[in-house]
């Protein structure tokens, strides 16, 4: 694609597969895989779950912002988004104008992926009952940012990734 920036960005709740199929895809595409959880963590050096205890939610929802706008600039990766980051009305602006493929997960299926969540600060308790919360609150913004939908469930991570490569071109 002409625009500037990621090749392809992927958004999606926890355990949509975000992260593994950005690596599926990058390595198809001899591009690299960057991740705004990571490039977080990486700044911060401290785990995500560790910045939610330490200084709140307001706090990392800045630095992935920040993290946001800098893997926006970035022509040479496949980039995954938090699955929070489409909360922010900037971050869903900014995505406009780029290749967005939301991956759709069932709330059983992301369940059996995520486990107990444990690093995930936002699913701490009944993990179920938090990832439908999440996903009835966040479905309208994927909805809004993505140019593709991909239904994740009962699918390999090979198969996603092709459809996705399809899409593409």
């Amino acid at each position: 694609m002409s625009n500037a920036g990621p090749v392809v960005v992927l958004v999606g709740p926890p355990g949509s597969g975000k992260s593994t199929i950005a690596e599926l895809l990058a390595a198809k595409l001899g591009k690299t895989h960057r991740d705004t959880d990571t490039d977080v963590e990486t700044e911060a050096g401290k785990p995500i779950s560790d910045i939610f205890v330490d200084s709140g939610e307001a706090v990392f929802r800045a630095q992935e912002r920040a993290a946001i706008i800098a893997a926006l600039k970035d022509d040479d990766a496949v980039l995954s988004l938090g699955g929070g980051a489409i909360l922010d009305p900037d971050t869903r602006a900014d995505l406009a104008g780029h290749n967005v493929v939301f991956l759709n997960v069932s709330v059983g299926e992301a369940a059996k992926r995520v486990g107990l969540g444990v690093a995930r600060p936002l699913l701490l308790g009944n993990v179920r009952t938090q990832l439908r919360n999440l996903l009835e609150a966040r479905r309208p913004y994927y909805d809004e940012v993505a140019k593709l939908t991909v239904d994740t469930d009962n699918r390999t991570p090979a198969e996603i990734a092709a459809e996705i490569l399809e899409h593409l071109g």
